[in-house]
């Protein structure tokens, strides 16, 4: 039996006692990170804003098994906040529409959530109107048409069914009840009310596919409203991302069990924490972009170069190369090769020890230039 064929069903409830204290601890990080983003510069807490943001849509889709590219993301985002980053990756509707979903959520955290608004984020996560190669009903509760919503893992005949989800007949009215909850002014603490928020959500599972990027989206909207601020600067979904196992076992217990979920929120709550403290090699990474590029502020750089240096700075996958640089720069492999010499000669970059066709280039250690 899952928790929503209870008869108590949806009247949740937890020990206060066992999770006063990861809660506290919740939020006094959430009150010392924002003091610490507070502190920097406009520039340094849009960059911040920026890798928290494109880490959110990468990490949220990964727990799905879906990869979506990096720049896509990145250039999406920093363009629908007006982030200068340099030359733009065009972005498909797929990444967009993620990327509308989330900026949604957190920019806009004290609009009401509303079935409508529901309906456009899922419309918006399938622009197709098909998940993979399956058609399905986008922008609207499912209609269990092809049986009944399971959460299955296993090989065909092996399969696993880890939870059923309510019969679509129910959605309506289990929908309304959750969004008069979510938007009604009871007194639990905003960060609880995303804890609960989440499983609540995910236990309806009330759309045909998307109900996991969905729920995350809702969480990181109460989060929000528990900062009033629309300034996201760590990432649950990241956090959960690599907790993913222990994230399903506690999800499939607590959906299994009764309606006391003090194990759930205990997880959630020190989750969270975790998240936080992992906004601080963010907060590392801005400071040292931006000690950087005040190391070599006297150096001229053409955006070919510029482009380059904040790719790298960024996280560069593999080695940079002049056929690399070319094809980043989009120019000619002698103009890649000229602008790497001038930036190996003004000590931007160095030469890494192997040489001939494998030779790759590296930022250079802090020094003076």
């Amino acid at each position: 039996m899952y928790i929503h064929e209870l008869k108590d069903w949806p009247r949740f409830h937890w020990s206060a006692e066992r999770i006063a204290e990861p809660l506290a601890s919740v939020r006094h990080r959430q009150g010392r990170l924002t003091g610490h983003m507070e502190a920097l510069g406009f520039n340094l807490r849009q960059e911040a804003v920026l890798r928290t943001l494109t880490a959110d849509v990468l990490k949220s889709s990964e727990i799905e098994g879906e990869k979506l590219d990096a720049e896509q993301v990145r250039s999406s985002i920093a363009r629908r906040l007006g982030i200068d980053i340099g030359a733009l990756t065009p972005a498909d509707r797929g990444v967009e529409g993620v990327v509308e979903m989330m900026l949604d959520a957190t920019r806009h955290f004290s609009q009401p959530l509303t079935s409508e608004r529901l309906f456009d984020w899922h419309a918006s996560l399938f622009p197709t109107g098909r998940s993979g190669m399956t058609k399905i009903k986008t922008g609207a509760w499912r209609d269990d048409d092809t049986g009944p919503m399971q959460v299955v893992s296993g090989a065909i005949g092996k399969e696993r069914v880890h939870f059923e989800a309510p019969k679509a007949d129910r959605l309506a009215g289990e929908m309304g009840s959750f969004l008069d909850w979510f938007e009604g002014k009871d007194q639990i603490d905003p960060v609880l009310k995303a804890g609960l928020a989440h499983l609540w959500f995910v236990t309806i599972h009330p759309f045909d596919d998307g109900n996991g990027r969905i729920a995350r989206a809702i969480t990181d909207m109460a989060l929000a409203r528990s900062e009033h601020s629309p300034q996201r600067f760590y990432s649950m979904s990241a956090q959960i991302r690599q907790e993913r196992n222990d994230y399903y076992d506690i999800l499939e217990r607590t959906q299994k069990g009764t309606m006391d979920i003090t194990p759930w929120m205990e997880w959630f709550l020190r989750c969270l924490g975790r998240a936080i403290d992992g906004a601080q090699v963010t907060l590392g990474t801005v400071l040292e972009k931006a000690r950087f590029w005040d190391r070599i502020q006297d150096v001229h750089l053409n955006s070919r170069q510029r482009l380059a240096v904040n790719r790298l700075l960024d996280g560069f996958e593999g080695k940079l190369t002049t056929s690399k640089y070319a094809t980043l720069a989009k120019c000619s492999q002698d103009t890649a090769y000229r602008d790497i010499l001038a930036l190996v000669e003004h000590r931007v970059l160095v030469q890494n020890p192997e040489g001939g066709r494998s030779t790759s280039y590296s930022l250079a250690p802090s020094q003076p230039v």
